[in-house]
């Protein structure tokens, strides 16, 4: 979507302003965002980073006059990755009006989603949580908007393919995972892929936390796999580089779930990760207009939300990519239903959303009633020492085949 084109349609970012609401106007004029995240514990690597970007860009909104006049707001509490309190926060902020709801974590996402479906509110499941989500005939009220793990997963067996000339029949490839459920998700996909492509898939547990891979690698260098796709996260990546260097698997070899980050290169060493992989559906780095408008008229206004230096962190891009579809489907919901938004028309707006990219922010999405994904699309990045360079162009490989597996499972999904 060109600039122009988005400025003009996305006022939640880009609007010009309106007359400022009054304190107690605005108090009952917002549309509210709860981030029941993990703050604590298990997921602190990425999400000061993501709910910084959340809050910037509702700043944003807010000082160009919000979303068709109403103010945005981010409200988030911690849930510390534990799916009994990640229930408690969604009933807590229910009760305080709040019907959008995001937890960013697999275990958390998959406790609250019956609630959200029996209740009729609205769940942000990006890049968490189920799979089959992306079927939204049956998961109504739920919008995994970007790639699932299994989406992200058959576009790195796409990639390899490409890698090997086209033919995968004789590859060994090889996935590292966290042995719990955000690790496991991707297996099913790959064993169907497997069995389709031909290649002899080699499945490597990592205990939780992912800081004892010494037995992994230990067998990783015996089977010599020509691929590692790796399901591990921030530190998990960091010893996973010093464990392939001490047994002579090439780093180049490595590609890695979108949760890497440039905090995880400076940890291994820049020099030490060239070549290193990941799978991505966000562009890093500060080119890109949002970015450039938040720096200029929130931190320029000491209104920033957290430590500057976050902005340049991949996972503020994932946290705006996150809240730019998110806003977008709340301004399509006032444009076509008015205000106040109602779950209801929020679902309506989100499922109106077409090729929409935040001005090259993220892969372009359309989301459907039937796809509450948009598409899946991701690429493969190399860091080259200095930044990621992409090895392909935005891409959703074997959607027939997620297709097949999301209807095979989400078919099996009861509420209760």
């Amino acid at each position: 979507m060109k600039l122009k084109t988005y400025t003009k349609n996305l006022a939640a970012v880009i609007a010009v302003g309106v007359a400022s609401l009054s304190p107690a106007s605005a108090a009952e004029d917002t549309i509210k965002f709860g981030l029941c995240y993990d703050l604590s514990k298990s997921y602190t690597f990425v999400t000061p980073q993501i709910t910084q970007a959340a809050k910037d860009l509702a700043t944003l909104v807010n000082m160009r006059g919000g979303i068709d006049g109403h103010n945005v707001e981010i409200i988030s509490q911690d849930h510390g990755n534990e799916p009994q309190r990640g229930i408690e926060c969604y009933e807590k902020l229910k009760r305080e009006g709040v019907f959008v709801f995001d937890m960013l974590s697999t275990p958390v996402s998959i406790a609250v989603l019956p609630r959200i479906m029996k209740d009729k509110n609205i769940l942000i499941q990006s890049l968490v949580g189920r799979g089959d989500a992306a079927d939204g005939s049956v998961f109504t009220q739920v919008f995994p908007v970007g790639p699932t793990y299994w989406g992200q997963v058959a576009n790195d067996i796409a990639y390899i393919k490409e890698q090997s000339s086209g033919d995968l029949k004789g590859v060994k490839v090889g996935f590292a995972y966290l042995d719990y459920p955000f690790g496991q998700e991707p297996i099913e996909i790959l064993k169907t892929l497997a069995e389709k492509e031909g290649f002899e898939l080699q499945l490597y547990p990592v205990p939780l936390p992912g800081s004892d891979q010494a037995s992994v690698w230990t067998k990783v260098r015996r089977a010599k796999p020509d691929f590692m796709i790796a399901w591990l996260l921030a530190g998990g990546h960091v010893v996973a580089a010093k464990e392939m260097k001490r047994n002579g698997y090439p780093i180049s070899k490595y590609i890695s779930v979108n949760w890497l980050n440039e905090v995880d290169i400076k940890n291994m060493g820049a020099e030490n990760a060239i070549g290193l992989k990941r799978g991505t559906n966000v562009t890093g780095g500060q080119d890109i207009q949002v970015i450039k408008d938040i720096l200029a008229e929130v931190y320029a206004n000491g209104k920033g939300a957290g430590d500057a230096s976050h902005i340049q962190d991949v996972y503020y891009n994932t946290g705006l990519a996150i809240y730019s579809a998110a806003f977008e489907a709340a301004r399509l919901a006032v444009k076509q239903s008015g205000f106040p938004v109602t779950p209801e028309s929020m679902k309506a707006g989100y499922e109106s959303i077409r090729d929409f990219d935040a001005n090259g922010l993220f892969a372009p999405i359309t989301v459907t009633a039937d796809d509450h994904g948009g598409g899946g699309k991701t690429r493969v990045e190399m860091w080259d020492g200095k930044t990621w360079v992409p090895q392909q162009d935005w891409t959703a490989a074997y959607t027939d085949v997620i297709w097949e597996v999301v209807k095979e499972s989400s078919s099996k999904f009861t509420v209760e």
